[in-house]
């Protein structure tokens, strides 16, 4: 490993070690309760994002701002963004989920969607938000996809090209062709099956309402698409402007520019993370300074459930809050550094 890659410390407990069982494990916990308020938030292309805003919100102007980017098909209501809003929330942060286009409650205005690189919508909403809240310190966390599109948009902008104290990136698929690979074997074609029959029925709902520039027929859609690679190749790359799989799957994956970030940038990833290579961090450059890469043993894809009082508890969300309580503006440095914690 390198300086900027260490060991973090989250252990599975006896019996929860299986990288498929930390995946689901989630799943199986009561839904965090959490009011929302809606917001509609416009894009220069004439499309929107949902925001969803935990409320109660803090009186505070100033109160630092929690933003979370999820992950491929999810929501405010993913076991993970609940859990993150609310651990925010209760720390005092303004917290909010953006919904990746067509995520919300409404299918989105314009044929395209969203996709693992798309940082446009992103770069908008944070610029929107350093004009509301020019005080508040804010911090961005993104999830699997939204983790990816977060460490791509820091890097593309620089150290001052946002306004964030900094980033956590969590289980992301840093190198996007490597990850459809290992999604289409083993167990891991369940995972790829449940994702692909969203984005379908997503795409076949559009497809009956426009034309879209996809030569299928809905009906052919789940028929001939049965892997990631043949998704991206037919709907995701001509949606987008990619001339294909492979050239999308290059250009939006965040991990080739790890050596470029300047943004104090926070990454937890699992060693055995079904949704990923065993041997990712073999295929990445090594991190710039600015970047700290926890990994862990075990914990599976957004897992790192734990027992706690001997009930499942979420190691990722106490490893966020950590963070955050580092990045709280006490004495409001310019630029805090990352917790070694």
């Amino acid at each position: 490993m390198s300086r900027a890659t260490v060991s973090a410390d989250f252990h599975a407990p006896r019996g929860l070690h299986n990288c498929h069982v930390q995946t689901l494990l989630p799943r199986l916990r009561p839904l965090t309760a959490l009011a929302r308020d809606t917001e509609i938030l416009d894009l220069p292309d004439g499309d929107f994002v949902e925001l969803a805003w935990v409320r109660p919100a803090p009186r505070r102007q100033d109160a630092p701002l929690f933003i979370l980017f999820h992950g491929l098909e999810g929501s405010f209501d993913s076991p993970y963004a609940r859990d993150l809003l609310s651990a925010a929330s209760t720390l005092g942060w303004r917290a909010l989920l953006m919904h990746f286009r067509g995520c919300g409650q409404a299918l989105n205005r314009l044929p395209r969607a969203y996709h693992s690189g798309d940082t446009a919508d992103a770069y908008w909403l944070i610029g929107q938000l350093a004009k509301r809240y020019p005080q508040a310190i804010k911090v961005a966390a993104g999830v699997s996809l939204g983790g990816n599109m977060l460490v791509k948009l820091v890097a593309e902008q620089g150290g001052d090209g946002l306004d964030l104290a900094g980033a956590i990136a969590i289980s992301a698929p840093l190198d996007l062709a490597a990850s459809a690979d290992a999604l289409n074997r083993g167990f891991a074609r369940i995972y790829q099956r449940h994702l692909l029959k969203s984005l379908h029925d997503k795409i076949a709902n559009k497809m009956s309402k426009e034309s879209l520039p996809i030569n299928l027929t809905p009906q052919q859609l789940m028929r001939q698409l049965d892997s990631f690679w043949a998704y991206d190749n037919q709907v995701t790359a001509p949606l987008h402007g990619f001339s294909s799989a492979s050239d999308y799957y290059r250009r939006a994956s965040a991990g080739r520019l790890l050596g470029e970030i300047e943004l104090p940038t926070l990454i937890l990833q699992a060693a055995d993370d079904p949704f990923l290579p065993a041997n990712l961090l073999d295929r990445l450059p090594v991190p710039s300074d600015a970047v700290r890469m926890e990994i862990t043993r075990q914990g599976g894809h957004v897992g790192f459930i734990d027992l706690q009082k001997g009930r499942l508890s979420s190691w990722l969300t106490r490893r966020v809050v950590r963070q955050l309580q580092d990045w709280t503006p006490i004495t409001r440095p310019l630029r805090p550094s990352i917790s070694s914690s």
